[in-house]
């Protein structure tokens, strides 16, 4: 399998990771009803872990690991020209991402200011520049504050407005949290849920964390160890960090909505496991059979998550006879008696592959799109 820049030291692994979590990120964005969905694939509601939730930190924690690989040859250069790059970089993914929120009838007039591709700007910017001017042992120690800091906020400070009820009680519950307060009183245009936005400003914090994770991960790959030495290593920190997350979410439960710091640790360790896991069976190892579809979306990852959000214009919002065709090919599937949420999956699963098409024609004449 041929790596996108060329260069066998390119890490496949990494870029089949990205590729797959993003052919993922499709899959769950879009399924064929709503109404049919498999549980795995929805966000949890509130506590609690899915398939689905391990998206999109398994991404920001791959943008860690590309911060370090991109950047630890850099740290020399003159830093003004790089933090115009970051910035620029930055401001770009964010652009499209208001540009997506704005889809498909423009209306400014209830607009949301934050989203996945919101989040992964800031925190983009925010880690690159921290990776130019700090240590791994300072990134670690940045990234244990802000968890545990997040912990103490959500746990211990009274969320305004609220009634306390009772000694003990932590305030976690939708909309009645400190995070939620926050987006409420500084947080522009829309949430995603009326009064509160599960990417809001508090949240992002301990999303900049996971990031940090994967920075940690990236290092680990350039130290002088062998190859099976760095597999094991990732694999035996993953597991170490999902541990650990796990007996933290006895007292502060895993919530992707609020981005808790149990749920930083426990998808940081699952990231972590995974890409050590990959990194045996496709670097190590060379079994590369089947990963060129990851290969081909993690080419240019960002810009096919966006042609997913227009392409649905047409394949899910656009009108054909009595539905839209995604309601049409559910309800033909399901009358042959298959289960309409297997229907439902199957359809999105068409979806991916339909944006497989120009990601690999892209890639095929070796246009690599990079915000």
């Amino acid at each position: 399998m041929e790596n996108p820049s060329g260069s066998s030291s390119r890490l496949l692994s990494l870029d089949a990771m990205r590729g797959f979590t993003i052919a993922a990120m499709i899959m769950v964005n879009f399924p064929g009803h709503e109404d049919f969905v498999f549980p795995t694939l929805r966000h949890t509601k509130w506590n609690g872990l899915t398939f689905t939730d391990l998206i999109a930190p398994t991404f920001l924690f791959i943008v860690g690991v590309s911060i370090t690989l991109a950047y630890s040859k850099k740290r020399g250069a003159p830093k003004g020209a790089l933090y115009r790059k970051i910035a620029v970089r930055s401001l770009k993914i964010f652009a499209v991402g208001m540009f997506l929120n704005m889809l498909p009838d423009f209306n400014f007039s209830d607009l949301r200011y934050t989203g996945t591709l919101h989040r992964i700007a800031i925190v983009f910017l925010v880690c690159a520049i921290l990776f130019l001017n700090t240590n791994w042992k300072q990134q670690l120690g940045i990234a244990i504050t802000i968890l545990v800091l997040y912990w103490l906020a959500l746990t211990t400070i009274p969320t305004p407005g609220v009634a306390t009820p009772g000694i003990g009680k932590v305030m976690l519950e939708p909309g009645a949290n400190l995070a939620a307060w926050v987006d409420q009183q500084y947080l522009p245009g829309k949430m995603w849920q009326g009064n509160w936005d599960p990417e809001g400003i508090l949240s992002t914090f301990p999303s900049i964390a996971t990031t940090i994770t994967g920075m940690l991960a990236g290092r680990l790959m350039l130290l002088p160890l062998s190859p099976n030495e760095k597999s094991n290593s990732l694999l035996t920190a993953g597991f170490a960090t999902a541990a650990s997350g796990y007996f933290w979410h006895l007292i502060f439960p895993v919530n992707e909505n609020l981005w808790t710091s149990s749920f930083v640790l426990v998808t940081s360790g699952f990231a972590s496991m995974l890409f050590g896991a990959l990194y045996f069976l496709i670097d190590i190892r060379g079994r590369t059979k089947g990963i060129a579809p990851g290969v081909i979306f993690g080419a240019n990852a960002i810009a096919a998550y966006v042609l997913a959000d227009i392409l649905a214009l047409l394949f899910y919002l656009m009108p054909i006879g009595s539905g839209t065709l995604n309601h049409l090919a559910v309800t033909a599937l399901s009358q042959t008696g298959m289960d309409p949420r297997l229907a439902s999956m199957l359809y999105a699963l068409f979806f991916v592959c339909i944006n497989f098409i120009p990601a690999y024609l892209l890639y095929k004449k070796r246009i690599f799109i990079k915000l």
